[in-house]
């Protein structure tokens, strides 16, 4: 007979499946206690496998060695827990963002997709839950969540804007721009693992050459390629 193999590490944990590892437990390092981390690593798991509405708070608590009612000494609801979680990556990413720097409109929007990537695809599974699992927030937390989807929103819209008053991008219809490139880096997070081939800088790198891309006309486009051939 062959050997089984455990899906359990040599201390009894149960291994974390490659899917779900990434840096978001890190979101909430610094702003709350040991046990409350705890809950909202196995959360943002649980949420991003099976959905919110599919996961229990046994499902959650047990992951850590917690009874269901250990989840309510920390937070009110499930639903709480998961604003903390979305409200945690949106602060983060749009931190990222605000920290970018370029010389140039174009060097300054190449930073802002870049960081933009990197951040989903270094935090991909809180990234997931955050975009997908919205609609399960009461109506202030999705309100407050919102407002900092618009502040990520404008710093793009502004920048694209720059460009074009600036003469470095071509004229374009910069609220289909924007949400396309955002859209580059939102859309990663359903994909996207750790182990990847590509690690996060390189797709930063990638989808930023294609989001300048937007912002030229295909002469321009054009004329790149062929010097990059020469």
């Amino acid at each position: 007979m062959g050997t089984k193999h455990s899906d359990t590490s040599p201390h009894g944990e149960r291994a974390l499946d490659p899917r779900l590892a990434d840096e978001s437990p890190a979101l909430w390092q610094d702003v709350f206690g040991e046990v409350a981390q705890g809950l909202l690593t196995s959360a943002v798991r649980c949420f991003a496998t099976r959905g919110f509405h599919a996961t229990t708070t046994r499902d959650i608590t047990s992951a850590v060695g917690l009874s269901p009612a250990a989840l309510y000494v920390h937070f009110s609801s499930k639903e709480h827990i998961l604003f903390e979680i979305t409200r945690a990556g949106h602060n983060s990413s749009l931190a990222a963002l605000e920290e970018a720097e370029g010389e140039d409109a174009t060097s300054y929007l190449r930073a802002l997709v870049a960081r933009f990537v990197v951040w989903h695809a270094r935090h991909h599974v809180a990234g997931r839950v955050s975009q997908y699992e919205l609609s399960a927030l009461t109506p202030e937390h999705y309100k407050e969540v919102l407002e900092l989807r618009r502040q990520s929103t404008m710093i793009f819209r502004k920048a694209v804007t720059r460009g074009i008053e600036e003469g470095s991008f071509t004229v374009v219809d910069v609220h289909r721009v924007v949400r396309a490139m955002l859209s580059l880096g939102v859309d990663l997070v359903r994909w996207y693992r750790i182990d990847d081939t590509d690690s996060p800088e390189q797709l930063g790198e990638f989808y930023a050459d294609l989001a300048l891309s937007m912002t030229k006309s295909r002469a321009d486009n054009v004329t790149e390629m062929e010097c990059r051939k020469v």
